[in-house]
């Protein structure tokens, strides 16, 4: 240990001080204990929490589960159209969603920083509440842990996400086949242009807002009606749309050919877009889903989607063609056509 690689502080809260984290909070002693009952044990009220046991029971589903893990290390903590805790709960819920499954349950575990002040904390688990009600979903278990200053930016989260298997899941993109149609659910890059925004402090008028929601309803519409149509569907998360393409060109051994005129883009991401020089889709969407379907039910699809407030700007923006040259290509405006360059690296980090 160097001189400086620790120095003294006071493990407990000092009366008359603004709340904030401590690392006796991470202790598993009576502050630990407090932070738990007080903060976050009170705001999620399912039965299997409630004993805080080492491990949850739940009730045995009858069939296959689905389950999944995240971490959500966002910088800003808040931003327009979302914040950490709702982004954690969305995140996750998507992710089930996307493969085919009903969210059930998740479990949340926090990771704070020394000197975190106890209102964000209150403000993040009130917003895993009530995203977590409106999906529909139970918090059942969870861990927090307390770092030094410097150590986690304000807070991490991690997740667990478990459903149930509901019918046949989409094949996957190997089942792509040419002509299939390329579906967006709405407009493209609002996450990672809100994040970006926020954090550098762009004063954007209207400033870009994130797209962070479920998209639970989405999914379930869009398989009632392409019918067993669906190939696979994927949410746009790191990389956007361009990083998911490319993916799919992979596995299908097929190339993508996208029209710009059709893809939808909302006026204020348009406008910090051009004004930055990113392109939206290599931006992130955290309430946005791709899904490549038959084209003969293409149309009927994106019809059912625009009927939901949350897909009613759904739009078919591309196709699948035999291979080429360039896994990914998008028409221009102008009528040129050019090569979608694979995401090589992060555009934007910690955006989820």
């Amino acid at each position: 240990m160097t001189e400086t690689s620790w120095q003294p502080g006071c493990p407990v809260p000092i009366d008359g001080v603004e709340p904030r984290i401590t690392l006796a909070h991470g202790e598993g002693a009576r502050l630990t204990r407090q932070l738990i009952d007080a903060e976050i044990r009170s705001r999620f009220r399912s039965a299997p929490l409630a004993p805080l046991p080492d491990a949850a029971h739940v009730e045995e589903t009858g069939g296959r589960i689905a389950v999944t893990s995240d971490s959500y290390v966002v910088s800003p903590l808040f931003f327009p159209g979302g914040d950490i805790g709702s982004l954690a709960v969305h995140g996750t819920v998507n992710d089930l969603a996307v493969s085919g499954a009903v969210p059930r349950w998740i479990t949340l575990s926090l990771i704070l920083e020394e000197g975190l002040p106890l209102p964000v904390l209150q403000r993040v688990l009130d917003s895993v509440a009530r995203a977590a009600s409106d999906c529909a979903v139970d918090v059942i278990a969870g861990d927090t842990k307390v770092v030094p200053r410097g150590a986690a930016d304000g807070m991490y989260l991690n997740t667990t996400g478990i459903g149930t298997v509901i019918g046949s899941p989409p094949p996957g993109p190997q089942a792509i086949r040419p002509d299939d149609a390329i579906i967006v659910s709405g407009p493209i890059g609002r996450h990672g242009m809100a994040v970006l925004c926020a954090r550098e402090e762009l004063a954007f008028d209207p400033p870009p807002q994130s797209d962070s929601a479920p998209l639970t309803d989405v999914v379930k519409t869009l398989h009632r009606v392409a019918d067993g149509n669906v190939r696979t569907i994927r949410d746009a998360t790191r990389g956007g749309v361009s990083a998911v393409l490319h993916e799919w060109a992979d596995a299908s051994e097929l190339s993508f050919r996208l029209d710009e005129a059709t893809l939808p883009v909302s006026p204020d991401v348009r406008g910090a877009s051009e004004l930055l020089g990113i392109d939206p889709l290599y931006a992130a969407c955290e309430g946005t889903l791709v899904a490549a379907v038959a084209p003969d039910v293409a149309d009927q699809v994106v019809q059912a989607l625009r009927r939901r407030p949350e897909s009613a700007e759904a739009a078919v923006i591309g196709s699948a063609v035999d291979r080429t040259i360039c896994p990914v290509t998008i028409r221009r405006t102008l009528g040129r056509e050019q090569p979608v360059d694979e995401p090589t690296g992060a555009m934007l980090p910690r955006i989820c």
